[in-house]
């Protein structure tokens, strides 16, 4: 009997122990958006991973009009991206290695006044999620682009601006990207397939005319907001025509969300569009660590910063209203 007791009472105590145990690291969960940064990013990107970015840095395509000065914005509210940091450092990069633009960071709502926007020449939202500016930032930002400057969104900057909670959602910050996540069957470790919907658009110079294959997570976006080829202009999309494209669309949990072929889904991937006197530029590629140390991805990408603060001049004409010839990528991924 007091053996079992003996027992009993051991249990108790190591239940309690795990409960205090448990209850120490819910306390030492991070709260704040710093902590959670901090958390998630480590030491990330390493002083190897750096050089790598840094000699992947491209040239700059155009003379700038004027000094430039970009505001690269990185705070999230959901899900964070490793990849934010090599984002960053390859925006600071670029800033040092050419004469594009100077680069400033900033994870802070409070730089969404229309008194220190005056500053920028185009805002960068690198893979930031479900950002919920107030109703003074949001006009902020609107009369920042509408004004003539330039927004430019990286991956998941598709995912912001939505209700959620309390925030009503904002739908003009929706329709300024051009739509709003609704999920990714071509994940992260997959190497997907992408074509160039106008292969002698200036922005797609990088490809060189051809399409290509990557290794990267690419969204669709919600039909209801998705503002699509009758107000955008496609650059990339992915290229329906390849097996490894279609294949995720097969399983039960992405098919019922297919209308028509499968073959026939329209998935873009890179976009331009004016928005008042003002240009945005936006691509989904920026998921993964590495596509911020691929020249070629970074080229696109200083390519579409520079249409946005206006030092190229671009065709932004909807695609439903140019007609063209997509250049596929080839028949299999590059071993």
């Amino acid at each position: 009997m007091k053996k079992s007791v003996y027992i009993l009472a051991l249990t108790c105590l190591a239940g309690t122990f795990a409960l205090v145990a448990q209850d120490k690291k819910k306390k030492e969960e991070p709260k704040t958006w710093p902590e959670k940064a901090a958390q998630r990013f480590g030491d990330k990107p390493t002083a190897e991973q750096k050089k790598q970015i840094e000699e992947a840095i491209p040239k700059a395509t155009a003379k700038p009009k004027k000094d430039r000065k970009v505001l690269v914005f990185w705070r999230c509210e959901g899900f964070i991206h490793t990849s934010i940091p090599f984002g960053n450092h390859a925006m600071s990069a670029i800033s040092q290695q050419t004469d594009a633009f100077e680069a400033t960071l900033a994870h802070e709502y409070k730089v969404f006044t229309k008194e220190n926007l005056e500053q920028y020449d185009a805002i960068i939202f690198n893979n930031t999620t479900h950002l919920k500016p107030n109703e003074e930032q949001q006009a902020a930002i609107l009369d920042f682009v509408n004004g003539g400057k330039g927004i430019v969104g990286f991956h998941a900057a598709a995912d912001n601006f939505g209700k959620s909670g309390d925030y009503p959602g904002w739908d003009e910050g929706i329709a300024m990207i051009g739509g709003i996540f609704n999920g990714h069957p071509w994940g992260a470790g997959g190497t997907w397939a992408f074509k160039l919907d106008d292969p002698d658009h200036v922005l797609n110079a990088a490809f060189k005319e051809k399409g290509f294959w990557h290794r990267d997570e690419i969204y669709w976006y919600k039909p209801e907001n998705f503002q699509g080829r009758d107000k955008l202009r496609i650059l990339l999309s992915l290229d329906m025509s390849k097996a490894a494209n279609t294949k995720p669309l097969e399983n039960d949990r992405n098919k019922g969300k297919v209308k028509g072929e499968i073959k026939d889904v329209d998935v873009a991937v890179s976009w331009v569009r004016e928005i008042g006197k003002g240009r945005l530029f936006f691509t989904n590629l920026g998921h993964n660590d590495v596509t911020f140390a691929d020249t070629t991805i970074l080229q696109h990408m200083l390519d579409g910063i520079q249409y946005a603060m206006g030092d190229i001049d671009a065709d932004a004409k909807p695609s439903s209203e140019v007609k063209g010839e997509a250049a596929l990528a080839p028949e299999e991924a590059p071993k």
